[in-house]
């Protein structure tokens, strides 16, 4: 810091990340991968005036770190200028000493050696084997832990610092459908903490009966009826919307909500918040990528759109303040992002929406990439079961489920009360209305 502002730079702004990461994976009782890691790297974002530059190293030794900063403040002075440039707004800037404790960090997750995670997956994979003679073959057991700390100081004279962990356990069974065709189901479990995680016993078993109930899928008639979504396709249903109320997608018009705020976007049944405080949840912070205090954003409140995720930059393209939402990449790059971006539960269980579902869709996984932002199209090939008469039927595969994300939110008409924060973008059980399901014929 000192180095770049003596060579000119009138801001600067530092991040330090160290850390580790192990991967391993088991497959029909055998390890196949195991990887570990270590990373320590700095990013730098400097400015003269209103020229900006950001720069990354992993050496950290005098001469690299010198080469470091010369190469940013030589990247500032050849820059364009950009009149929206600037640091956050020093006023605006949390104390850290008053940051709240989020529990991020768990020691005893974060130390997980190869051969206890390689033993997790080989258990959990032997759970899934064992359960069911139809179960022949297996995908693998993955086990996978990141723990690391990571530090920001910035030359307005904010300086603080934070650690977090966070593991996680897949199993993905295989077994054989009519045919010789290839059935694959999984389950996982992830948290910050390792003792919150599910067994792997039971993971290995879920994972198998989920492989085991696509046995027979068939695609269905082309049709407009109620989709219903689990947890984990409301999630990435979700996850469109993210994209979609970032300032940065909004200044560039790249989303179908600009000009939107204040008006329905959805069902009177959603409400979406962007929640950074949540204890132990995997996108808590205590303060955001350019130190302003971390704060929950109610972005949609039943229905009703009322605020874009802004950092500074886009704040001020968008004449509004922050709603320190900004990330800083390893480069030192800022951007707007989210954190635990959750549509909140509702009041009924998965099953009793499923029994208040006369005949319909559910989906339990999608396919594919088919969204375009800017109009709210979507269109994404999908799996899961028929519903006859408030019942589970029998397995679909090979069809595509269609709406306008737009529509789509509007039609919502039950949301359960099954929410978990395994990932920082969280949706509960979803139903909507009508969609089009395409299949055969």
């Amino acid at each position: 810091m000192a180095m770049a502002t003596e060579r000119g730079a009138t801001v600067a702004e530092c991040l330090l990340r160290s850390g580790s990461e192990l991967s391993v994976r088991v497959r029909m009782g055998k390890p196949e991968h195991v990887e570990e890691a270590s990373h320590r790297s700095a990013g730098l974002r400097v400015m003269k005036g209103k020229r900006v530059a950001t720069t990354s190293t992993s050496d950290l030794t005098e001469a690299g770190i010198e080469r470091f900063v010369a190469d940013a403040v030589e990247l500032a002075e050849i820059s364009q200028e950009d009149p929206f440039a600037g640091p956050a707004d020093p006023k605006l800037l949390c104390d850290p000493s008053a940051a709240p404790s989020l529990e991020l960090y768990d020691p005893s997750g974060g130390s997980v050696d190869a051969a206890r995670a390689l033993a997790a997956a080989h258990e959990g994979e032997a759970a899934a084997l064992a359960y069911d003679a139809r179960i022949t073959n297996s995908d693998g057991g993955n086990y996978s832990r990141t723990a690391g700390g990571v530090a920001l100081v910035l030359s307005s004279g904010f300086e603080a610092a934070y650690e977090g962990s966070y593991q996680s356990l897949s199993v993905v069974p295989v077994t054989a459908d009519e045919g010789g065709k290839k059935r694959r189901g999984y389950h996982w479990t992830a948290k910050r903490f390792l003792d919150e995680l599910e067994s792997p016993k039971s993971v290995g078993e879920e994972a198998a009966r989920r492989t085991l109930r696509k046995l027979g899928a068939k695609p269905v008639a082309t049709c407009e009826v109620p989709v219903v979504f689990d947890p984990d396709s409301a999630r990435s249903i979700l996850g469109m919307l993210a994209g979609c109320v970032m300032g940065s997608s909004i200044w560039r018009k790249s989303s179908y909500l600009v000009g939107r705020e204040g008006t329905q976007v959805a069902s009177d049944l959603v409400t979406i918040v962007d929640d950074p405080l949540i204890k132990r949840a995997p996108g808590s912070r205590p303060y955001d990528g350019e130190g302003l205090a971390s704060r929950k954003n109610v972005v949609v409140e039943k229905g009703v759109l009322r605020t874009y995720l802004c950092d500074s930059y886009s704040a001020r393209k968008l004449e509004r303040e922050s709603t320190g939402s900004a990330g800083r990449g390893g480069g030192a790059g800022v951007s707007c992002t989210t954190t635990n971006f959750i549509l909140q539960p509702g009041t009924d269980s998965n099953e009793d929406i499923i029994k208040g579902t006369k005949r319909g869709l559910y989906v339990t996984e999608m396919m594919g990439f088919g969204f375009n932002p800017v109009t709210g199209d979507f269109s994404r090939g999908a799996a899961g079961f028929w519903i006859e008469d408030g019942a589970l039927a029998f397995p679909v595969s090979e069809v595509t489920i269609s709406l306008n994300v737009d529509d789509l939110f509007k039609s919502i008409d039950a949301v359960g009360s099954d929410l978990d924060l395994r990932t920082s973008t969280a949706a509960p059980t979803l139903r909507v209305a009508r969609m089009t399901v395409a299949g055969a014929g």
